[in-house]
């Protein structure tokens, strides 16, 4: 099996001179060496069945929506969780890099290589090899040897720069005197998480396909819930106060008050029908 990933250079300077602003798309597309003829008297399409599933998953975002929410609020009030370090720090790096976003140009080439470098890290998580890694500032593409949605969702919530900081501050504790540097490191963790998701959130309106093959509500769904996901751990990383485990209760008790509701919502219906 054979992914390519390709730009739609006709359709691309349709909307650059449309809106004035470089567009970056990225297609992810699996195509069969040996097409097999279809056979049985029923085919589903992938794309309504991701879109059930992500209807479940709409709920499980709220629960977590509502459990972060929950446990930031307690940690900020009553632990005084904004006294810290840590949330100052990455609270500057994520202001300096909105003053940077709204009032400089756009670092569209490196949001770029960002993005394809993830596509291709992911294929090779995957188990899938890259034959082709292409980037300029009108775009990239990557050619690949496995495609799925996770490999091209993944540049929406994986926030590659702030993984690769994570990385280089881990590699040099190894031979150097890393901890007095620890404020950089959440100054550096908090500009490079906002560069993510500001350009994750500038890109997904613009007819992305990446989302668009996937199904876009499903894409959306699993963006979201996977952005919250990482936000609810660098939470727990960041607080003294809070552990894995706290969260985890916060989040089984809010499960099920939901599912409490659930219930008593569908025995009112089903005595009213």
């Amino acid at each position: 099996m054979a992914a390519t990933k390709r730009r739609s250079k006709k359709n691309r300077d349709k909307r650059n001179s449309r809106r004035g602003s470089k567009i970056v798309r990225s297609v992810a597309r699996a195509t069969l060496r040996h097409p097999v003829a279809e056979s049985g008297p029923l085919t589903v399409p992938t794309k309504w069945v991701k879109f059930v599933f992500a209807i479940f998953l709409v709920p499980v975002c709220g629960v977590l929506t509502q459990t972060f929410f929950t446990v930031f609020a307690r940690a900020t009030i009553t632990q005084r969780l904004w006294t810290g370090e840590e949330f100052w720090f990455f609270s500057l790096g994520a202001v300096l890099w909105l003053i940077a976003f709204f009032g400089l140009p756009r670092p569209i080439l490196i949001y770029v290589f960002g993005h394809e470098l993830t596509h291709a890290l992911w294929v090779w998580l995957m188990g899938g090899r890259v034959s082709r890694f292409r980037v300029s500032a009108d775009g990239g593409h990557v050619v690949t040897t496995k495609a799925n949605f996770w490999i091209a969702l993944a540049p929406y919530f994986f926030p590659i720069y702030s993984i690769l900081a994570i990385g280089i501050y881990g590699a040099l504790s190894l031979f150097f005197n890393m901890p007095p540097y620890g404020r950089l490191l959440y100054a550096v963790i908090g500009a490079t998480w906002g560069f993510h998701f500001t350009f994750t959130c500038w890109m997904i309106p613009k007819n992305q396909t990446d989302l668009t093959d996937q199904g876009t509500f499903f894409s959306l769904a699993i963006i979201y819930l996977m952005n919250l996901l990482l936000l609810s751990v660098m939470l727990v990383l960041a607080s003294p106060q809070i552990t894995f485990a706290s969260f985890g209760s916060d989040l089984l008790l809010n499960l099920g008050n939901f599912s409490n509701w659930l219930v008593d919502f569908l025995e009112q219906f089903a005595r009213h029908h």
